[in-house]
């Protein structure tokens, strides 16, 4: 759906879309596209281009704020989507930050034994949850899913050096909550209600959390900004993914940015942008990287990993 499209649902335009957030188009899913199809196709595809097969699981991990239903959990829909035996599996609600989230929870699992090989996935399917006559929110966020597959190496050596999580640095502060929330739920309304947000609230929040987690993870792992290959942000907002670049010293060729087509997907938007880039090209094997996001909560935290 492209801000043309935009145009003939609410009173809107593409300059202002795109002067205030980089987004040209977001994808929207039918009726029949549910969270857990979209992550089902993403964790498929993520098993093929590891080469592995469902029985080579041991966890799954669906990093949503939309699923199917209250419960069962979405994850225990892909596992049987994708024919994985009975494992762990179990969805994990922190909203954009979501996918950072999962990906510490994935490699706990991985370094305590609970498991050699994780399904996580960011899905959303956001659309269901926004007010389609408030032109501030819904321009805002489209639906997706990405998948990665978390894999322990007895081989490693504990260093920087190593393929994997190297360290994730994670925060909430749930008295900023008004800010970013969703006007219903089962133990309120009763219903899922819709995306509610005070935009330059959370812009302010997000580049000083932002350029915060960038500077603590550089300094937890001994590191410049240059040793960094690749930043791959949440994609909400094109200026506040400059800002943290800017604060990384860091070229926006070595940023990866899918917001201008992808809109904001929640905790579907790092998995989303990674998988773009390796897909390219531009991200490859041994490269660093910085993973990290803001959402509601709130919620913020980074990932620097080694792909």
């Amino acid at each position: 759906m492209t801000n043309t499209d935009m145009e003939k649902v609410v009173d809107t335009s593409d300059d202002w879309i795109q002067q205030r957030t980089g987004i040209k188009a977001r994808h929207i899913a039918n009726d029949t596209e549910t969270t857990s199809y979209m992550a089902s196709q993403a964790g498929k595809n993520a098993l093929a281009a590891g080469g592995l097969r469902p029985e080579d699981i041991d966890a799954v991990i669906v990093c949503t704020s939309t699923p199917d239903n209250t419960f069962p959990s979405v994850a225990a829909s892909v596992q049987a989507q994708l024919d994985i035996p009975p494992c762990q599996a179990f969805d994990l609600q922190a909203v954009c930050s979501g996918f950072v989230y999962g990906i510490t929870v994935a490699n706990m699992f991985i370094t305590t034994g609970q498991a050699k090989r994780v399904l996580l996935i960011g899905a959303e399917k956001f659309s269901s949850i926004l007010d389609w006559d408030d032109r501030t929110t819904c321009v805002l966020f489209g639906d997706g899913a990405g998948a990665i597959i978390l894999e322990a190496d007895e081989n490693g050596q504990g260093g920087l050096q190593d393929r994997g999580v190297l360290s994730t640095h994670l925060y909430a502060d749930g008295r900023k909550k008004d800010i970013l929330y969703t006007s219903g739920g089962p133990a309120t309304t009763k219903t899922s209600g819709f995306v509610v947000m005070q935009g330059r609230e959370v812009f302010k929040h997000a580049v000083t959390h932002m350029a915060d987690i960038v500077e603590e993870t550089l300094v937890a792992n001994d590191i410049k900004p240059a040793d960094i290959d690749f930043l791959v942000p949440h994609q909400a907002n094109i200026r506040i993914i400059e800002a943290t670049a800017k604060k990384l010293d860091m070229p926006m060729d070595k940023v990866v940015v899918t917001v201008d087509r992808h809109g904001n997907t929640s905790a579907a938007s790092i998995p989303l942008a990674l998988c773009t880039a390796v897909n390219d090209g531009r991200i490859k094997k041994n490269d660093m990287l910085l993973l990290e996001a803001l959402g509601a909560g709130l919620t913020w935290g980074a990932a620097l990993v080694r792909f």
